[in-house]
C-alpha cells in the first residue's frame, strides 16, 4: 500500500511529539509545544489531525508499540521461560538507557492522567495493560508446559505482581529522581522470578 505525503506528515508529527506528550502529559501539552517539537504551523498540524485528542491517541499507540517491540526482541532472544521473564526487571532497572523510557513508562504516565478525564485514552491504557498481562501469563504457561516453571504457579497472580512492582517502582524513581527504590524492587522481582524455577 502506497504511503501519501499526508501519511508521512502524520507519522512525522507523531514521532516528534511522542516524547512531549509522555513528558508533559496530555493536559500539559499545548499546541505551542506541538508546533515547537515539529516545526510545523498550527494549521499544518490540525490539517492532519482533527484535534489534540486524536494526536494523543496516536502518540500513545506509538509509545506503547516502541516499548512492546523492545521487550519482544529481548524476550525472543532467549528460549528459556525464566530468562524471558527476567527481561522485564533487567530492562526497567536500566530504563535510562532507552530514550523512549526516559520520560517515564507511557502506560503509567497516561493512566494517571486519563483515568477520569479522557475516556478514549483510558481505554487505550486498559488494552495495553491487558496485552502486557496476557503476554506475561503466556510466558509463564509456556514455562509450566515445558517444566521450566513450577506447576503450581498462578500465571495471573505473577503477572499482576510483576506489573504492579514495575510500575510502582518506576513511579518512585521518577518522583524521587533517584534509582534506589527501583533497584531494590527490581532485585526483589528478579528473586521472585528465579524462585519460580522447577
Amino acid at each position: 500500500m502506497k504511503t501519501t505525503k499526508s501519511d508521512h506528515t502524520k507519522r512525522f508529527i507523531i514521532e516528534k511529539t511522542a516524547t512531549v506528550f509522555n513528558t508533559k502529559g496530555y493536559a500539559g501539552t499545548s499546541i505551542s509545544d506541538l508546533m515547537m517539537a515539529t516545526g510545523l504551523s498550527k494549521g499544518c498540524i490540525y490539517g492532519n489531525f482533527e484535534n489534540k485528542d486524536e494526536i494523543a491517541l496516536h502518540v500513545f499507540d506509538y509509545n506503547f508499540a516502541k516499548v512492546t517491540q523492545h521487550m519482544k526482541e529481548r524476550i525472543l532472544a532467549t528460549d528459556f521461560a525464566i530468562e524471558r521473564l527476567l527481561v522485564y526487571p533487567k530492562t526497567y532497572r536500566n530504563y535510562f538507557r532507552y530514550p523512549y523510557l526516559q520520560a517515564g513508562c507511557p502506560i503509567l504516565n497516561t493512566a494517571t492522567e486519563a483515568d477520569d478525564t479522557h475516556p478514549k485514552l483510558k481505554e487505550r491504557v486498559q488494552k495495553a495493560l491487558d496485552i502486557w498481562k496476557i503476554s506475561i501469563e503466556n510466558q509463564i504457561k509456556r514455562g509450566i508446559a515445558r517444566k521450566e516453571i513450577k506447576e503450581d504457579t498462578d500465571p495471573t497472580e505473577i503477572a499482576v505482581i510483576m506489573i504492579s512492582m514495575i510500575e510502582g517502582a518506576f513511579m518512585q524513581a521518577k518522583v524521587n529522581n533517584r534509582m534506589a527504590e527501583l533497584h531494590i524492587a527490581m532485585s526483589f522481582l528478579e528473586k521472585l522470578i528465579k524462585n519460580l524455577t522447577n
